[in-house]
Parts: structure tokens; C-alpha cells; sequence
């Protein structure tokens, strides 16, 4: 297996900047990180998968008007649920990007969530644990711009396919996040009218290598389906029973639009289903799409892709529901 290169040199502010989808001569024009008040997320669920190394408290900010989050120690699970009656059974765990950093819970996270709630789909946005930034603004700027000053130099595994999994020691709280989201999924499949069969799982950028090291080193997570959308395309060692697979990505994505597709090449050699769409542009971090731009349509694209998939048939969805009901699942 080829190991992934993490993120090409580039300053703190325009990482952001790029995460927000502003690659190119906007990146040049950055707007400032505006520090904010912690907001109500009365709806998320802490996981209990312990702490991290740092000792302060979440730090949230905007930028071009979205919203993130550094300094994330204690994982969450956001609900965000179809309204009645229009639930398909289908959910989506959703792991927004950030470098490892921080977390774009807007762009890549609660909008993405809403949109697929209003298609039916029970969308679930994890807060996973990032690595420890300093509290200062300034600080943290220069502490960014370090990391990713070296950032090409050092390779990160997403993990390997073997009878053994071993998450990667660069994805180990990451994976043990997005594994405790999928057992909660399951453990209140019935509360929440989702079919265990059919969740799936999503990541934006660092959230799409979440996806891919979930999936190839916690193979009991069993997802139905993943979509990495503008992540690394490097090739991985593929699993015999490897879900099926939607990826997305700009052609014009600054960190890994001219990369190849090895990952897309492997799933194929493994004969497992998959389905890219290469998009003329749209930049990285374009969330649920730029405007004007080519890769405003990619939602509608994965849609169509999970009902081709039998993803949300609700006749299937019935059966799946009933059956979280017998197993004796939590309400």
C-alpha cells in the first residue's frame, strides 16, 4: 500500500481559507478568524471515548462565514433526522474536515446534514477528537503554518487491510470516535427509524481519511457505503468485502487534484463498486458545492448513486427498522 502524503505546505490562514473553498486568488484576500462564544449544541451526544492530550477548552471561531471548532477533546454525535414520515431508513455518519486541526462543522457538517435529512436520509454529524492547538490566535497561526511546513515531508497511512486491524497511530482517536458513532447508530437504529444495514459514512478532506482508516482498520464498524469527498486519492490496500464507494473532487482542488486516482484504481482492481466524479472545478472544502461552479451538483449525483445502490428503498428500510426493534435495541 501506498501511504498518503498528509497536506501540501501552506499557511494557517489559507488552509482555512482553502478548507472554506476559497482556493486560488481568494486565498490571497483572507478574511480574519473571528473568535466566537461556544454555541448550544443541544442535540449532541458525547460519545465516552476519552480525552486527548490537550487541557484546554473547544475554541470555536468563523471565517467567511462558517463556522469551526479546535481544541476538540471530548467526541460528540449530532442527530439530525429526517421530519416524520419522510424517513427512508438510509443514515449517513458525517466526519467534517479540518486537517486534524479543527473541524468546519458548518460547511462540512451540520449544512451537509440538513441536506440530506431533507432527502430522507438521518444524517449524523461527528465531532471527533483533533490534535491540541495553542489557545492564542497568533499562536495558533504560527503553530498551523510549523505543521504544514513540513507537512509533505511526512507520509500518514489511513491503516492496512489484514486479519489483524490496526488503526494507524495518526488516525487511532479518529477511528475509535467514528466506531463508537456507528455502534450508537445501530444501538438506537429503532428511536431513530434508521435501518442497521444501511449506514453509511461520509468524510470531507481530513474527515474523508477518517472514513477510509475507519474502513480499512475497524472492519466491525461495517459500513454500507462510504463517500470521501476531496480527499486523498492514493492507493490503498483494499478489503475483499470493501463497501461500496462514491468519491467527489475538483480537478482544480489545490491538495489533491492532480494526484492521480489510485484509490478509485484500487477499489476497481478489488472488483468492489465505485463511483468517481471528477469535477472541472469547485476548489477544495467546497462543502455542498461553490456556486456556479461544476461541483455544485455532487449531492444530487450521491442521491441518485444511493437509491441506484438500493440505499434507500423504504420497503428494505421497514424490514431493517423491525429488525433493530427485535434485537432488543435501546429506544
Amino acid at each position: 500500500m501506498r501511504a498518503w502524503p498528509w497536506l501540501l505546505p501552506i499557511s494557517a490562514a489559507a488552509v482555512i481559507s482553502v478548507m472554506a473553498g476559497l482556493a486560488g486568488p481568494a486565498v490571497s484576500q483572507q478574511a480574519p478568524m473571528t473568535p466566537m462564544a461556544t454555541p448550544a449544541e443541544p442535540d449532541a451526544i458525547p460519545l465516552e471515548t476519552g480525552g486527548t492530550a490537550s487541557t484546554g477548552s473547544e475554541i470555536w471561531f468563523q471565517q467567511y462565514g462558517d463556522t469551526f471548532v479546535r481544541n476538540v477533546t471530548t467526541a460528540t454525535l449530532t442527530p439530525v433526522l429526517p421530519a416524520a414520515g419522510r424517513a427512508n431508513g438510509a443514515a449517513v455518519i458525517i466526519a467534517p474536515g479540518g486537517g486534524f486541526l479543527f473541524l468546519s462543522m458548518s460547511n462540512e457538517g451540520w449544512e451537509v446534514a440538513r441536506a440530506l435529512a431533507d432527502q430522507g436520509v438521518a444524517a449524523f454529524v461527528l465531532k471527533y477528537r483533533v490534535r491540541s492547538t495553542p489557545e492564542d490566535p497568533v499562536a495558533f497561526e504560527q503553530a498551523v503554518d510549523a505543521m504544514f511546513a513540513g507537512a509533505g515531508a511526512r507520509p500518514v497511512s489511513p491503516g492496512t487491510a489484514s486479519s489483524e486491524p490496526q488503526p494507524a497511530p495518526a488516525f487511532a482517536d479518529q477511528v475509535t470516535d467514528a466506531t463508537a458513532a456507528f455502534a450508537l447508530v445501530r444501538a438506537r437504529a429503532s428511536q431513530w427509524n434508521v435501518d442497521p444495514e444501511r449506514i453509511g459514512m461520509m468524510g470531507f478532506s481530513a474527515g474523508a481519511m477518517t472514513t477510509l482508516a475507519t474502513v480499512l482498520s475497524a472492519p466491525q464498524t461495517r459500513p454500507a457505503f462510504i463517500a470521501p469527498i476531496y480527499g486523498p486519492m492514493d492507493a490503498v490496500a483494499v478489503p475483499a468485502d470493501a463497501p461500496p464507494m462514491f468519491v467527489a473532487l475538483a480537478a482544480d482542488d489545490p491538495l489533491f487534484g492532480h494526484r492521480g486516482i489510485g484509490l478509485v484504481e484500487a477499489w476497481q482492481a478489488a472488483d468492489r463498486p465505485v463511483e468517481l466524479h471528477l469535477y472541472q472545478d469547485g476548489g477544495h472544502g467546497f462543502g455542498l458545492g461553490n456556486p456556479g461552479k461544476t461541483s455544485d451538483g455532487w449531492l444530487d449525483a450521491f442521491m441518485r448513486w444511493l437509491a441506484a445502490n438500493g440505499f434507500l428503498q423504504a420497503d428494505n428500510s421497514q424490514a431493517g427498522i423491525a429488525a433493530g426493534r427485535a434485537s432488543g435495541a435501546p429506544e
